[in-house]
């Protein structure tokens, strides 16, 4: 395993939900990952995030990490989500609460 797939494996299972995003969660650099801020903020689960921006070596590896091309990424308890348009598709479809409660992360309601 790679410097950097450790490294993001690290980040991945020491956070029960994290976000690897183009900027931050106050200043994102990007609509799909301002998208992805704005689910995760309204479902009010706690979530950690990581700015690729200011890593390359993350911004590349993600991809190679996940085998998903694109950024936002979103794990959840160590498992691969999606990214903004699955993580859209999971909200408006209340597939992504569930995930949160089933993983007791979130509660009902």
């Amino acid at each position: 395993m790679s410097e950097v797939n450790a490294r993001i494996g690290e980040i991945v299972n020491k956070n029960d939900i994290v976000l690897f995003m183009k900027g931050t969660p106050l200043f994102p650099q990007c609509g799909f990952s301002s998208r992805a801020v704005a689910i995760l903020e309204h479902l009010g689960a706690p979530y950690e995030s990581v700015d690729v921006l200011q890593d390359m070596e993350i911004r590349q590896g993600i991809k190679a990490y996940s085998d998903w091309p694109t950024i936002p990424q979103l794990y959840v308890k160590g498992e691969f989500v999606g990214g903004s348009d699955i993580m859209m598709e999971m909200y408006e479809a209340g597939e992504l609460h569930q995930l949160f409660i089933d993983s007791g992360l979130a509660t009902q309601g």
